[in-house]
């Protein structure tokens, strides 16, 4: 993304510095972490939904002691879950990261109250230890076929 000031172009919108635009930018920041933080939570769910259904089919599978028609469906299931958890949370770091180097950039800054100084979210290492349990789930059921 290119700066429209340094580029000579005006500003797509007019940022005053103000109180109220101050409360606005704080409530937009809160929003897009809101929404990293739903993107997680799906994110866990599909992880631990497909890791559970994988583990409690083959368990029933094999206390039953019967043959099943389609005995690897659990499998190419839960991959599938598990493949899904980590592409929304890569896809929630990709977009929040984007989010917040806009909120951050041209005259949204002056309004953000903090000069010189950008503070990280804890999301960033949160999402990426989201992402090695998949990872990590992954593997375990796909190295799990006898």
């Amino acid at each position: 993304m290119s700066d429209p000031q340094a580029s000579g172009q005006p500003e797509r919108f007019e940022v005053r510095v103000t109180a109220d635009s101050h409360f606005a930018w704080l409530r937009t920041r809160l929003a897009v972490e809101r929404t990293m933080m739903a993107y997680m939570r799906t994110a866990v769910s599909l992880i631990a939904f497909g890791f559970t259904i994988f583990q409690f089919i083959d368990r029933v599978q094999d206390a039953s002691g019967r043959d099943v028609r389609y005995p690897q469906a659990s499998w190419y299931l839960a991959l599938a879950m598990i493949l899904c958890g980590i592409g929304a949370a890569v896809a929630s770091l990709v977009e929040y990261r984007r989010l917040i180097h806009y909120m951050w950039s041209g005259g949204y800054a002056a309004i953000a109250g903090v000069h010189g100084e950008r503070r990280t979210s804890s999301l960033y290492a949160i999402t990426g230890v989201l992402i090695l349990i998949g990872i990590f789930a992954f593997f375990a059921v796909l190295l799990s076929v006898e």
